[in-house]
């Protein structure tokens, strides 16, 4: 709540502001509310080492509401305040219904976006924004703000950032801070430094090249690790066809100072998106598309299980914090050791309603044996199983959509055999693959 009260007396200083001085041009205010209600049925899955099998079922609501204040001065200067709140239903109530007694109620409002911009610096095309703020690059492949399914916390970042743009391109350089240990500068944290350009002197299409670098220097993890990532993208429209093409590799080194041993791992890995599609002109206006992914996954040691430290010759490609969702129900934009394949069709039956159908399957990139620890095993499967979707999307009005989808996921026996695809391919499944999972959830969106 102070983060609330500090919010609204910025407002209502930043209005007596406008009347008593003339930089100050412009105050607006705006905001955004998101509300879902989410079911997950996984099947049967083993509770414990020597339990019994259990459906496991998971429900609830989300929400998230934003508030913001847009101040705009002279000479290109403005300023942005941003606060959200993400609750799940039911966590923050604030009285028990059978005494009466009030103890709850404690979700936090936090400083989502807080910085100042500033364009047209010295008469040029620069730019600058200093402060907390969503950073948002190409499709969000690799950098995106977290909205794109289930569990939309966002994602905002303390950084500066610096925009150089004319007619033809765009060059976008950041440093952000992603963690702070209050050491040394620049030592014992977890930086991003980045460089994104633009090329859009083509008609309907844009052209990018990029490098990232992120750094731990030990901050987050027990690894040293400095991740590089440069990569190609190229998007648009040709007539009624659309593309969307990216590549990016990675490289360099995670290394672990251990009690009992030292551990260090390549970064070198590929990762790939790629997607085409085809819009009818039509009354429905159906667009049909195509799809792949690819996220190279780990090469291991032989005769030590790949996932303890040591037991990885170089690591998968890290999906870093991108907004892509290929699944809806085991990852978080972190899935990766996977190849993807993916075919849709969407089409609008009204002007206010469109569907979507979509299928999708997965297969492990690179496989490790169930048992691996001395250097033997049975023949591992790098089926993950397939993905099929229907969504509906109803637009109410201008500012308010809701929205609808079913997914249902046929478990394969990659998933029974624990191959490493979660959290970039350092983590996995662990079910039969006779057991298959549903996915159920509508939602509700307004901004204003």
């Amino acid at each position: 709540m102070r983060s609330f009260k500090i919010f609204m007396v910025a407002v209502v200083m930043l209005g007596m502001s406008a009347a008593g001085y003339a930089e100050l041009q412009n105050v607006e205010i705006g905001g955004h509310i998101r509300i879902r209600g989410n079911y997950y049925d996984f099947g049967d899955v083993a509770t414990g080492l020597f339990s019994r099998d259990d459906q496991l079922e998971v429900t609830w609501w989300e929400q998230r509401t934003r508030l913001n204040v847009t101040a705009d001065f002279t000479d290109d200067v403005s300023a942005f305040i941003e606060i959200d709140s993400y609750h799940d239903w039911g966590t923050d109530f604030r009285s028990d219904y059978i005494s009466g007694l009030d103890f709850r109620g404690t979700a936090d409002v936090a400083m989502y976006q807080s910085y100042i911009q500033a364009d047209n610096m010295w008469g040029t095309d620069l730019s600058m924004r200093i402060g907390r703020q969503e950073i948002s690059l190409g499709s969000e492949w690799l950098l995106g703000v977290n909205d794109a399914a289930a569990l939309f916390t966002g994602l905002s970042w303390d950084a500066v950032r610096m925009d150089y743009g004319t007619d033809t391109y765009n060059v976008t350089g950041i440093y952000a801070k992603v963690n702070e240990s209050f050491a040394d500068a620049f030592e014992d944290d977890v930086n991003l430094y980045g460089i994104y350009g633009s090329y859009t002197g083509l008609e309907d299409v844009v052209i990018d090249a990029y490098w990232l670098y992120l750094s731990d220097d030990e901050s987050l993890t027990a690894f040293d690790v400095d991740i590089h990532t440069i990569g190609l993208r190229g998007a648009g429209t040709v007539g009624a066809f659309d593309f969307e093409a990216e590549v990016a590799y990675q490289f360099g080194e995670a290394t672990l100072d251990g009690i009992f041993f030292d551990s260090d791992i390549d970064v070198d890995a590929i990762g790939a998106n790629v997607e085409v599609g085809y819009t009818f002109d039509t009354a429905m206006q159906p667009r049909i598309y195509l799809g792949a992914a690819f996220f190279e996954g780990p090469e291991y040691d032989d005769g030590l299980l790949g996932l303890l430290p040591g037991g990885q010759d170089t690591l998968g490609f890290n999906r870093m914090f991108s907004n892509w969702e290929y699944t809806e129900f085991w990852a978080n934009t972190e899935e990766s050791n996977l190849i993807i394949y993916r075919a849709g069709v969407s089409f609008l039956p009204t002007e206010t309603v469109s569907l979507a159908i979509l299928a999708s399957y997965f297969e492990a990139d690179e496989t490790i044996d169930a048992i691996n620890i001395l250097g033997f095993g049975p023949d591992s499967d790098d089926d993950i199983g397939w993905e099929l979707g229907i969504y509906a999307d109803y637009q109410y009005s201008e500012d308010l959509v809701f929205r609808a989808g079913y997914a249902h996921f046929f478990v394969g026996e990659g998933v029974a055999d624990s191959q490493p695809i979660l959290f970039n391919a350092l983590g996995f499944l662990t079910a039969d693959d006779d057991e298959d999972y549903d996915y159920i959830f509508v939602e509700t969106e307004i901004s204003f």
